[in-house]
């Protein structure tokens, strides 16, 4: 039997430069308001949003993509052509195929990356940076940049007053390279999918292009069966990420949870007894729920405005449809 060459990768992986993009257009909850019947009181107290900011037709998934990914890439001190490996994270890219990392890779100037999309909700993105971990330690690649993009504007049931005000558009990315030391923890991630259809799109595209239904697709979920299962389960997860780790939430400086709710961060960070010096992201307020795009656009801004800094140790959790999850314990770039 032939031998096979071992893998020369790097030892470990870190997070070398973030960037994030948000569209220029920000809505209010007045603009909600204008096709469902509730009030700027009652969804600042139920999702802790105030605005989001929603995509032009020229802002494509490609397009904030690239701004996001350039921003990364000088974040890290790289050029494209150091980037080995794409993968981005959507469930917002309406081309089954091809994948739109492809596209995004040539765009940048990568020349010829591995390059491709995978669908994981809103724990896209700590699949992704899962994915790329493992990428560098098996020295397949040298240098994976990690997107989370979303339009969720053109998945938004304006008429529907349970998620109408909940979603936004953005791209948020990272670069995952080769490290000294342990610098992206060992990730707890899993799927629930008994509950599959607690988050779901509320028809197949084929329903639509036959004709069996007049309204395009959009997402619908289960708030109060959502809102129980990520405060109560994913706080176990968070748990069990810091465990990983080998460390406590006492040893923590930053925590980015997916920006889905306030009231869901709120409750996760008083289960999970986080200290008060914890810088703990709340960038739904202004950003609304991203997906894929959350844990990176929340990541950039806490650096942006100092709020965390370079060498911090940060908890990411990611959760949402399927009902998937994916937690880490990462070191700030």
């Amino acid at each position: 039997m032939a031998k096979i060459k071992p893998s020369k990768g790097s030892p470990y992986a870190r997070i070398m430069g973030v960037g994030g993009y948000r569209p220029t257009r920000v809505v209010p909850n007045e603009v909600i308001l204008e096709t469902i019947d509730s009030s700027d009181e009652w969804i600042r107290s139920r999702s802790g949003i105030a605005t989001r900011h929603w995509a032009s037709p020229e802002e494509t998934v490609t397009a904030m993509s690239i701004e996001a990914s350039g921003k990364a890439i000088a974040d890290a001190g790289l050029s494209p052509q150091d980037i080995d490996g794409v993968i981005v994270a959507t469930v917002s890219h309406f081309k089954q195929t091809p994948a739109v990392a492809t596209e995004i890779a040539d765009k940048l100037g990568t020349g010829k990356p591995a390059a491709f999309d995978i669908s994981a909700g809103c724990a896209g993105f700590g699949y992704g940076l899962t994915l790329a971990k493992s990428m560098v330690i098996d020295g397949s690649a040298s240098h994976v940049l990690v997107i989370g993009v979303e339009r969720l504007s053109d998945l938004t049931d304006l008429t529907d007053r349970a998620t109408a005000f909940l979603f936004g558009d953005g791209a948020g990315a990272v670069i995952v390279g080769p490290a000294k030391e342990p610098m992206i923890g060992p990730t707890v991630w899993g799927s629930e999918g008994d509950k599959s259809t607690t988050i779901t799109q509320t028809v197949p595209w084929t329903d639509y292009r036959d004709g069996a239904v007049e309204r395009f697709p959009a997402i619908m979920q289960e708030g109060q069966a959502v809102f129980r299962w990520a405060v109560f389960e994913m706080a176990k997860v968070a748990q069990q990420a810091l465990d990983a780790a080998g460390i406590s939430a006492h040893d923590l400086d930053v925590f980015i949870p997916h920006q889905a709710n306030m009231r869901i961060i709120d409750s996760m960070v008083k289960t999970l007894k986080l200290p008060e010096h914890v810088t703990v992201a709340r960038d739904v307020e202004t950003t609304g729920n991203t997906s894929a795009a959350s844990i990176p656009l929340a990541m950039e801004r806490l650096l942006a405005t100092g709020q965390a800094k370079s060498g911090d140790t940060a908890l990411v959790i990611g959760f949402g449809a399927g009902l998937v999850y994916a937690a880490t314990v990462v070191t700030l770039p």
